[in-house]
């Protein structure tokens, strides 16, 4: 029966390790999925940061635009005036 007994012993110690190899390979792939995510948040807060520079470029060229069409309709006034 010793035999026996250490044959079951083995098994079992075999399917426990096999369980924690299963249970470690989980772990890693739960921390390479995390590891993505983080990636990914931080890529997406670098964007978040270039489409705020753009909208404060787009706004400056918009204030500039605004001017330059205000500039316009002053010189067609005053060349209107000369023509008088």
């Amino acid at each position: 029966m010793a035999s026996a007994s250490s044959t079951s012993a083995r098994s079992l110690f075999g399917e426990s390790k096999s369980r924690l190899a299963d249970r470690v390979q989980v772990n890693v792939n739960n921390i390479a999925s995390v590891a993505r995510q983080i990636q990914r948040g931080s890529k997406s807060s670098e964007n978040i940061k270039k489409l705020q520079l753009i909208a404060s470029h787009l706004a400056y060229q918009q204030e500039s635009i605004a001017r330059s069409c205000s500039m316009i309709e002053e010189v067609k006034e005053q060349a209107q005036a000369m023509q008088r």
